[in-house]
């Protein structure tokens, strides 16, 4: 019978939910839903000055927002919990006691300065600078009195003398072969009880009977000290899938310097989940090795390890921002609505309340900004002489209005509009007449009134932003404008 497919997503909550982060744990996600079975969420705040509940609470934040849902863990609960490191001591404990009993853990009572200075030796002469083993072979009598005494001690693994190559077939990677030395009797629990991660994701991994370790290739140096930990205890070892690293596009590991890089920045520069969720599937994943927009339903269905690329992603923001551009037209003016008036509410063009008022005005609004933006932050600027007098800028002004004739058009567009029937089309029928009778190209006319409707040179469609705008605005903002218009 094949075990249940049991995955881990185990971030540090030290900082914000990073986007190579957010990957991986993306790619658990859809594993285990691709397989039926479960994504567990555990936090690994054991470092006690950066782990924060605040930033706990962002990571969790962060994979709701993106649609990520997890089967156990915080909030949620489960059988295999507790899912906080720290809440896992005790069971850490157990575990060293039984590599104490059968003679695989011994207590180091090198202290901090004697190894940096063996380190330091043998690194100066080109050899082995892991532990040298000084401990592991003192007489029990010894160790008993000094540890006894109240004696400062580690514990350390006592990996087998004959251990050799340490080898394992990573899903991503094939098989990878580490020699002995990359494994020295390494430290299970430091001199105040608290264990090392590599003891402790061990641990962790064991209780929460985690089938598959999918994690970033990061953590590959760390993979041969869990293997040993695993032959220790006598315990299945789960099967690897190391991703690799996620790029700038200067070919350097993503970072700050390549501007945003947690989830909830991207979503407070109006990306949208489900287009991040694309982007992100495809750092290192493809469907067919074509296809490039994918919903989370087939993500699911079809996600392999095997389709995963062995060779770093480039992160293309420029390609991100074009994908939501597609996600944006392609969302229903209901849901363009409800996705965009958020912004325009924290611009302070309006309030929660009015998109109720005014449904039917927002629903018509939707396709003529949906088709023009690629992230919701720019909806605001493009839309806001809708909700507020513009003020005309310099620019505007010397292009536009300052050109000979541009009162005259603005005259006759505000005498043409007075009577006519308030419709796109009824506004395009009146003034597309205007040209011919000033003796004005239809761009100068044109251009004119948009400019002392919308205070810009570029807007959305003239005729139906008019429409929007309502005949009464219109009208004002025509005739205000004529003071600062050419004749």
């Amino acid at each position: 019978m094949t075990p249940a497919v049991r995955v881990r997503f185990a971030p540090s909550p030290t900082g914000f939910l990073h986007i190579g982060g957010a990957r991986t744990a993306l790619y658990n996600w859809a594993f285990a839903r691709r397989n039926g079975g479960t994504l567990v969420l555990r936090i690994e705040d054991t470092d006690p000055e950066r782990s924060t509940a605040e930033n706990t609470a962002a990571i969790l934040r962060a994979m709701r927002w993106m649609g990520l849902d997890w089967d156990e863990g915080p909030e949620v609960g489960g059988a295999y919990g507790p899912y906080f490191q720290t809440q896992r001591y005790d069971r850490y404990a157990e575990l060293l006691e039984t590599l104490k009993s059968g003679g695989h853990a011994y207590p180091c009572f090198c202290s901090p300065e004697v190894l940096e200075k063996k380190r330091n030796v043998a690194r100066d002469r080109g050899g082995f600078a892991g532990y040298d083993g000084a401990c592991r072979s003192l007489a029990p009598a010894e160790v008993e009195a000094r540890v006894g005494a109240g004696e400062p001690h580690v514990w350390r693994l006592k990996v087998p003398e004959d251990r050799g190559d340490i080898i394992f077939v990573d899903a991503v990677r094939g098989e990878v072969v580490f020699p002995p030395d990359a494994v020295d009797d390494f430290v299970l629990a430091r001199s105040d009880g608290s264990p090392t991660y590599n003891f402790a994701v061990v641990g962790d991994d064991v209780d929460m009977a985690i089938s598959h370790v999918i994690r970033g290739d990061d953590h590959l140096s760390n993979t041969p000290k869990q293997i040993v930990v695993y032959e220790a205890l006598e315990l299945p070892i789960p099967v690897f899938a190391h991703l690799s690293m996620i790029l700038g596009a200067d070919g350097k590991r993503l970072s700050k310097r390549h501007g945003a890089t947690s989830v909830e920045a991207y979503r407070d520069l109006g990306y949208l989940p489900e287009a991040l969720m694309n982007y992100l599937a495809l750092l290192g994943w493809s469907l067919d090795g074509e296809t490039t927009v994918i919903d989370a339903a087939t993500l699911c269905e079809s996600f392999a390890l095997d389709r995963i690329s062995k060779n770093p992603a480039i992160f293309d923001e420029e390609k991100l921002e074009w994908m939501n551009g597609v996600y944006l037209r392609d969302l229903s003016a209901e849901e363009f609505v409800e996705r965009m008036h958020p912004w325009l509410v924290e611009a302070g063009l309006t309030d929660a309340g009015d998109v109720a008022a005014r449904h039917d005005w927002y629903l018509r609004l939707a396709p003529l900004v949906s088709e023009r933006v690629k992230r919701l932050d720019e909806v605001a600027e493009k839309v806001a002489f809708l909700f507020a007098e513009p003020v005309i800028d310099e620019a505007a002004r010397e292009k536009v209005l300052k050109k000979e004739g541009a009162g005259r058009a603005l005259s006759a567009a505000a005498a043409a509009l007075e009577n006519v029937l308030w419709t796109a089309a009824g506004i395009e029928g009146a003034l597309r007449e205007l040209p011919e009778k000033l003796g004005l190209k239809p761009k100068a006319v044109f251009q004119s009134v948009r400019v002392a409707a919308t205070g810009s040179t570029v807007s959305p469609p003239l005729f139906e932003s008019l429409e929007l705008l309502g005949r009464d605005v219109t009208l004002a903002r025509l005739k205000a404008a004529l003071p600062l218009a050419a004749e």
